[in-house]
């Protein structure tokens, strides 16, 4: 695919800081990269979803179809496709509410996102496979934190992240944030992603994470992944 500029999508990411055009297939190279979606579990997106607003924003961007598109691009060229996954024990045992958010969403999910519970599973939409990868995590809000997160993908010999899934409010930019901390290069795809209010997760796009990772559309990614194969 060569050097493309960003795509302008639903959250007008070709308007994102003026974004330089990059090389897609250098970035996307098959062996080198990881679709890593956040938290794209049915009580958060899927059909048990328990926040309307988060739901309806997921259904009008068509989140998790455009995810479950990128990660069938991504095994179909050889690249990994790695689930990070929000569960807690029945017990509660290691796990925190230790701040607003988590306190809200222990008391709005109840036992729902409990491991083996419907809930905690992953939307039947991105077909897990054999070769995927599922890390959970049973505290705080980011994926990476006290988990096998960035081990495992050095140990797949990940060097781009592409970062799917919800939300930019919180989990999803944290989930950038660590990836460049930690020497990663990150590719986001902004019809992949939501953030509620809609608007709001326009501006996180455009005056963060947009200076963070490179916001393309996902039809760029899998464009570029096809003409690979």
């Amino acid at each position: 695919m060569g050097i493309v500029a960003p795509a302008a999508g639903p959250y007008g990411s070709s308007k994102v800081r003026e974004t330089p055009a990059v090389d897609l297939d250098e970035l996307l190279a098959p062996e080198s990269t990881a679709v890593v979606t956040m938290e794209l579990q049915r009580a958060v997106v899927g059909d048990l979803a328990v926040l309307p607003e988060l739901r309806d924003a997921v259904a009008e961007v068509g989140m998790v179809d455009n995810a479950a598109a990128l990660c069938r691009a991504a095994r179909a060229v050889g690249a990994r496709v790695v689930h990070c996954i929000a569960v807690f024990r029945p017990d509660r045992a290691g796990s925190a509410a230790n701040c607003r958010l988590l306190v809200a969403a222990a008391e709005l999910m109840g036992d729902r996102m409990d491991e083996g519970r419907p809930g905690a599973e992953l939307v039947p939409e991105l077909d897990v496979v054999a070769s995927d990868v599922v890390i959970a995590r049973y505290h705080g809000l980011t994926p990476f934190t006290g988990t096998d997160l960035d081990q495992t993908l050095r140990n797949l010999g990940v060097s781009t992240v592409v970062a799917v899934g919800s939300s930019l409010n919180v989990g999803v930019s944290g989930l950038v944030m660590s990836a460049v901390d930690l020497g990663y290069q990150v590719v986001i795809p902004d019809d992949a992603v939501v953030g509620v209010p809609l608007d709001y997760g326009r501006a996180v796009l455009t005056n963060a994470l947009g200076l963070l990772a490179t916001v393309v559309g996902s039809s760029d990614v899998i464009a570029c992944w096809e003409l690979d194969g």
